[in-house]
């Protein structure tokens, strides 16, 4: 890990130096970690937000780290055909590959660093699966699912996609060369990331040296949660610790604080950045729906089961 890398950090163009006499760190407000439970027809995941309430997370509503696994030939596996409404799902696929269509034959490939990015909107029905071949041979699956909430104005927008690979991510270094950052989506210090946001938001994968550290600067309006996808170190003003599976979630400031606290060995910090401007509205979440009231979501149920949502198309059943 991580599939999108560059051997000399210092070829990169660089974050700006943090000025840290006059610009405020943001402080830990709280720690959880993510427990291990399955997800679709049974592959590993971690869910990352478990425990956090809502208003916390706030434009998210959703994450779920996708293994890290390495398949023996006949394990790879994916979820069944499953529908959404309400919201966007965000795919990065770190290592491996997986496939996903949808009954209107939208989706594509995703593998080693590419993001799909679904905007479900007003419904679409659709499966993602690993592709026959590494079925057989199985292989290494690793990867991240975010969900990022819709207002209601957006709600019910129609289906779109867009696939971003990996050579369209945004490559920066910090200051000192000590840390890897790839904006997949939003800004950081005037460099933007290729995802197109409905709502504004930052995403980041942050690969941090071994001794290293890093001190992103952040937008005052916006959230900011850290997520540790492996290794060990340090985040915020008074130095939390963190490890693997470890979600921060920060306060007001102008910067996020990260150090990988190993020196020994040569283990990188890998951390997800993710923050953005809370939407503030009611959230009602059943399932694979995320709408503003408890009404919406019957009404998804109900259209879902009436096919407005797409069928299964006739190759798959």
């Amino acid at each position: 890990m991580p599939a999108v890398s560059v051997e000399d950090l210092l070829i990169l163009p660089r974050t700006h130096k943090v000025d840290q006499a006059v610009a405020q760190a943001r402080k830990v407000r709280s720690l959880t970690t993510a427990p291990k439970g399955f997800e679709g027809e049974g592959f590993p995941v971690r869910r990352a937000f478990q425990g956090v309430e809502m208003s916390e997370l706030d434009p998210f509503v959703h994450m779920d780290q996708m293994g890290e696994v390495e398949y023996a030939p006949g394990e790879p596996k994916g979820t069944p055909w499953h529908p959404h409404r309400g919201f966007e799902t965000v795919t990065y696929l770190i290592d491996g590959i997986f496939v996903h269509h949808s009954y209107t034959g939208g989706g594509g490939v995703i593998q080693d660093g590419a993001t799909q990015w679904m905007t479900a909107g007003a419904g679409i029905l659709h499966i993602e699966a690993p592709p026959e071949e590494l079925v057989v041979s199985g292989g290494l699956f690793h990867g991240v699912q975010l969900w990022v909430n819709l207002p209601s104005a957006k709600k019910w927008a129609t289906p779109a996609y867009q696939n971003l690979e990996p050579n369209d991510v945004a490559l920066l270094s910090t200051p000192d060369g000590g840390a890897l950052i790839r904006v997949i989506a939003g800004e950081l210090d005037g460099h933007k990331g290729p995802g197109s946001t409905t709502t504004p938001i930052n995403f980041l994968h942050l690969s941090i040296e071994p001794g290293a550290q890093a001190s992103i600067n952040w937008p005052r309006n916006f959230n900011a949660l850290a997520y540790v996808l492996s290794g060990q170190g340090y985040v915020g003003a008074e130095r939390a610790a963190i490890s693997t599976g470890r979600l921060a979630v920060l306060n007001d400031g102008d910067y996020l604080y990260l150090e990988n606290g190993v020196t020994h060995a040569q283990e990188r910090l890998e951390v997800l950045l993710l923050g953005g401007v809370p939407i503030g509205e009611p959230v009602a979440w059943a399932g694979p729906f995320v709408m503003n009231t408890r009404r919406e979501i019957e009404q998804a149920f109900e259209d879902f089961q009436k096919g407005k949502m797409g069928v299964i198309p006739a190759s798959y059943r």
